[in-house]
């Protein structure tokens, strides 16, 4: 089965020109179908106090109101996804921005029983894999923001990481797909203060074993625990680590890889 890395960008990346312009070199140097998948970083929150719209943050999650979701797709899906996508194209790798309007490639609706009311964010129902499939095949890269519809007219923020899961899910039907999360840290730590303390390879067992030992930094959890559903749905393998790294990412030399073996 052909190979597919599902890549989610972080923020920390988003926000320097100059840690985008690496990953995104490296990022080109994958030889394998690519999808990458991107949120905004700090800009929409900076576009938002410039323009005068008040922004709350929840546990990190941005709560998004009429005039937040505005925001959030001029600069999600407009400026950040086309600079990548145009960065991309010097690099002499044909690229597609996209959301999840287009070609209907992520229909979700409104997120519904929510202790806190999120506002305008999305939860996944399902992704046209048949649609990026055919935009692989062609010799595309996609380029995927953060922002999904609900199929009635209603653009919705969902989580970067949350679509950055769900298509790898989907296209697991059609390649061998790994998942790569990056972000500031160099992959899953034992000890979070210390980074020569990442955990190489994690399978189930151990990652039992570390939770039941409380060797694991708790903000971890959640995510690991999302890693390893996507696994049990299909997904190949999951890596976690620095973004300026990718190369070493994908090589296995350096973050958290999580697979069944």
């Amino acid at each position: 089965m052909e190979s597919l890395y599902v890549i989610k960008i972080g923020g920390n990346i988003i926000d320097d020109d100059a840690l985008l312009s690496v990953f995104l070199k490296k990022f080109v140097a994958i030889k394998s179908k690519k999808i990458l998948i991107h949120g905004g970083g700090k800009l929409a929150t900076r576009m938002a106090e410039k323009l005068g719209i008040p922004q709350q943050l929840i546990d990190g999650r941005r709560i998004t109101d009429v005039e937040t979701l505005k925001i959030v797709t001029m600069v999600y899906a407009g400026y950040i996804n086309k600079h990548i996508v145009a960065e991309l194209q010097s690099l002499k790798c044909n690229s597609i921005g996209i959301s999840g309007p287009d070609g209907n490639s992520i229909l979700a609706h409104k997120r519904e029983n929510a202790p806190i009311d999120y506002g305008f964010a999305g939860d996944i129902d399902r992704v046209n894999a048949d649609w990026f499939r055919q935009l692989l095949d062609s010799g595309i890269c996609i380029v995927v923001s953060s922002i999904t519809h609900d199929g009635n007219n209603q653009l919705l923020n969902t989580n970067a990481d949350t679509i950055a899961q769900e298509i790898a899910k989907a296209m697991s039907t059609f390649f061998e797909v790994s998942l790569v999360y990056s972000f500031e840290k160099p992959g899953v730590m034992q000890d979070v203060g210390n980074e020569n303390s990442v955990i190489n390879k994690l399978h189930p067992d151990y990652y039992k074993k570390l939770k039941e030992t409380k060797k694991i930094f708790s903000g971890m959890i959640p995510k690991l625990d999302n890693a390893f559903k996507a696994i049990d749905s299909g997904v190949n393998k999951v890596i976690i680590g620095k973004g300026e790294e990718l190369d070493l990412l994908i090589s296995g030399k350096a973050g958290t890889t999580i697979s069944h073996e």
